[in-house]
């Protein structure tokens, strides 16, 4: 199990269950595999700053990095000064459908907002299939699922999202085949939030790998340009050598210094 200074259980579920890929990896290593019920993992700092951080890890949808892009992540954040929150998130399978992980997304927000420790403002951290969700998070619902209360975050800080690009009819790769489980091109197919944004988008920093090869850098095009678009000023840097879950353990390559960048960044829009 992960440690954390909080423990939330979501949906009401009397626990949160969730299967590791190794019980004896260090929690900064931690992979999670399955997940039946979801759970909010909560990290305290030392010194708040009234402030709050939900962290949406990668993995495809298929498994959740909750140790490299979350409690890194969540470690991080800590030291600036905010509550930082790991989302385990369930997955879109047959047995929750498309919808379940941003269900858990809007869920924890709520949750966040609803306690006293983020009185000053809620931003959100996704990072690969993470940077997917927290984008959707300033979209529309979609409609065929149903209606649900959106809960916009205050600022968001994404990195190397499947954006748009793994959408029908969106694909970069001529011919891309649909992404198994069928629930999860599903998740794709509805979710496009480069098309979708909500009116008066926060501010947000976008960080990627020009040269990625599993997330075209096209993703990043994408989100800046609809943003803007949308009447923000998205702040966009784009390394150029950088490998895909850079996350924050890159040393001695120039895309280690994003977080710095971000740092910079929180603090010149007063989130910081």
């Amino acid at each position: 199990m992960l440690a954390a200074d909080i423990v939330w259980p979501l949906h009401g579920a009397a626990s949160g269950a969730f299967t590791l890929e190794d019980g004896a990896a260090p929690p900064e290593q931690a992979v999670v595999t399955t997940v039946d019920s979801p759970v909010l993992l909560g990290y305290a700092p030392e010194s708040p700053n009234g402030r709050a951080m939900l962290i949406l890890g990668g993995g495809g949808y298929t498994a959740l990095m909750a140790g490299r892009e979350g409690v890194q992540v969540a470690r991080w954040l800590t030291a600036l000064g905010y509550h930082a929150f790991v989302l385990i998130h369930r997955f879109p399978h047959a047995g929750t459908g498309p919808s379940a992980p941003l269900d858990d997304a809007l869920a924890a927000m709520a949750m966040i907002r609803a306690s006293a420790l983020a009185p000053n403002g809620l931003g959100v951290v996704g990072l690969s299939s993470g940077g997917h969700l927290a984008a959707c998070l300033i979209a529309g619902y979609p409609a065929a699922w149903g209606s649900t209360q959106p809960q916009r975050p205050d600022i968001l800080v994404i990195g190397y999202a499947p954006i748009s690009t793994n959408a029908k009819g969106r694909t970069i790769i001529a011919d891309k085949p649909p992404l198994p489980p069928l629930e999860k091109q599903a998740l794709y197919d509805a979710l496009q939030p480069d098309a979708q944004l909500l009116a008066d988008p926060p501010p947000t920093f976008i960080v990627y790998a020009g040269n990625d090869p599993v997330v075209p850098v096209a993703n990043a095009h994408r989100l800046h340009g609809a943003l803007k678009a949308a009447g923000s000023s998205p702040e966009l840097h784009i390394f150029a050598d950088a490998p895909h879950g850079f996350a924050l353990d890159t040393p001695d390559q120039p895309v280690s210094l994003w977080p710095r960048l971000c740092e910079a960044w929180l603090r010149q829009v007063g989130f910081l």
